[in-house]
């Protein structure tokens, strides 16, 4: 008796705190007291049911390519000034290409050899005049293209897991198309931006060789270009362009930085980005400002300047910042898409559609109505068909639907159109587990058992079946977490907590409405 006492303790502590947690996310928060409703988590309902934003994204694999060409440049200069192997120019020619100008018959020699040891992903070269043209193999540029899609795929989806969208689906289609899906998102414009924010981040010196306003009166001279840093004028509601000559040459770049986070100026109030950079990236910023004293150096973002301060002393400590007159939002995302890196090419959004509220209604709505239609129909067909056995394994359902979204709630999960289908499923292994404790105490009673005796029986020899059914299913679920992404990770949130929570409604549950109705009428003849 002691032991069923405790059972149904139990029980009954795990629905009312199931009920505790399931109830903010129902109409009947508005009921609640405040800090029951506000401080309980709740279900976050996916992109199906709640709305949300759909985005198509293209890589352009094209500059993938071209800009690994053109980190290729820096190296193979390196490479030749190494081989003390003379040379007039290395230059980028169309994505895949470098052009080297040699002086004489026996450095060409020496050109071909040295690509050819050092940089085997070029073909053989091409002879046009005083000049030597190698280009990237084709299996060398399949790879770059493929590279660029599944290293922008991961670049979003770390931006997107720090801009706080619950449940995103993130996912290629074809060659070069990403596919993101961000649910209940309440500002479009800032997640566009965010996403699709190349974040190229480089530190140049200024080209003060020359006035800027010669430069762009006359093109700028080798080895320079001209950028621009533009501004917002928040008062005026204009953009203003000032320019900047900087050299070509990049002295570090943002993929040594191990932190980037939001610090306010205080002497002027005003937000900006501090940047941390890794061991190899500090030594590099310091020998850079040691060197440079005196000279201006530029922090460009995506061939913007953001800023040119003059180094007035070396900069040890591996630190610096982003300053541009930034709102405290605008500095947060760029901390982002630092952290998070690089994007290997620019992207550009070929489908943005804002799935409505309607669309979640009418699906949840649906979806709902084939739950309750489906909880129905078998409440109904187990009652009839095992009688007053049949209504304990009704009780036992209703706790396992309870448990499951008071779970839900608790992990903060995201309710999809898959997960209600998940529920659904799991009042189907709900009653499937009774069913087979049922047929195998009918069994016992038929062979000539008393109730008490078929009863445990019953229990015993069904124990493992159902065990065995339940795990494999389990394992299934898991496969589906694991591999699945969006609406399929939902699925398999809400399987797998229902198949969890079965086995202790099933096995614990209607067991103990057994023994507490042998424990007080002694019956002889067991409805079932």
């Amino acid at each position: 008796m002691r032991s069923i006492f405790w059972r149904i303790v139990l029980l009954a502590g795990f629905t009312v705190l199931a009920l505790v947690l399931f109830l903010p996310s129902t109409p009947f928060s508005k009921r609640l007291p405040s800090f029951w409703a506000d401080r309980i988590p709740k279900i976050i309902l996916g992109l199906d049911l709640q709305g949300g934003m759909h985005l198509v994204l293209s890589v352009d694999q094209d500059k993938a390519v071209e800009n690994h060409t053109q980190r290729l440049l820096s190296s193979i200069e390196d490479a030749l000034k190494k081989k003390n192997i003379p040379y007039n120019s290395v230059d980028r020619q169309g994505s895949s290409g470098v052009v080297i100008t040699y002086p004489d018959e026996k450095t060409k020699a020496a050109i071909a050899q040295l690509l050819s040891d050092e940089f085997g992903v070029f073909g053989p070269p091409e002879q046009k005049d005083d000049k030597l043209v190698f280009t990237l193999d084709e299996a060398e540029v399949k790879r770059l293209k493929e590279w660029a899609g599944s290293q922008a795929l991961e670049t979003i989806r770390n931006r997107i897991d720090k801009f706080g969208v619950a449940e995103p689906v993130i996912q290629k289609q074809g060659e070069n198309e990403l596919v993101i899906q961000l649910p209940g998102l309440k500002d479009p414009e800032r997640a566009i931006q965010l996403i699709g924010k190349t974040a190229v981040l480089e530190f140049r010196l200024l080209d003060e060789s020359m006035d800027v306003q010669k430069a762009l009166a006359y093109g700028p001279p080798p080895g320079s270009d001209i950028l621009y840093q533009q501004t917002k004028n928040p008062q005026a509601g204009t953009v203003e362009r000032t320019p900047y000559l900087v050299k070509k040459e990049i002295l570090l770049t943002g993929d040594s930085l191990s932190d980037a986070r939001v610090a306010i100026d205080t002497q002027y109030n005003e937000p900006y980005v501090s940047l941390t950079f890794d061991s190899g990236g500090g030594r590099t910023f310091e020998r850079i400002t040691s060197q440079n004293v005196g000279k201006r150096l530029a922090i460009v973002l995506d061939g913007n300047v953001h800023s040119a301060p003059q180094i007035k002393e070396a900069i040890s400590g591996g630190k610096a910042q982003i300053t541009g007159g930034f709102t405290h939002e605008e500095a947060a995302d760029l901390a982002i898409v630092l952290r998070a890196g690089a994007l290997p090419a620019p992207v550009t959004v070929i489908q943005n559609v804002t799935v409505g509220p309607t669309l979640g209604s009418d699906s949840i709505r649906a979806g709902v109505r084939a739950a309750i239609l489906g909880a129905v129909l078998v409440l109904v067909f187990m009652a009839i068909y095992y009688k007053f056995s049949g209504l304990v394994a009704d009780f036992a359902i209703f706790l396992n639907i309870v448990m499951l979204l008071g779970a839900m709630a608790w992990l903060n999960s995201t309710l999809t159109l898959p997960g209600i289908a998940g529920i659904i499923l799991t009042i189907g292994m709900g009653v499937d587990a009774n069913v087979l404790i049922f047929e195998r105490i009918k069994e016992e009673l038929r062979s000539g058992r008393t109730p008490r005796s078929a009863i445990n029986a019953g229990y015993d020899h069904a124990w493992w079946t159902i065990i065995d059914s339940h795990v494999t299913t389990l394992i299934t679920a898991a496969v589906l977490f694991q591999f699945g992404s969006g609406p399929i990770k939902g699925f398999a949130v809400s399987l797998s907590l229902g198949i969890l929570i079965n086995l202790f409604t099933s096995l614990v549950g209607t067991k103990v409405a057994f023994d507490v109705q042998n424990e007080k009428f002694r019956i002889k003849r067991l409805s079932i």
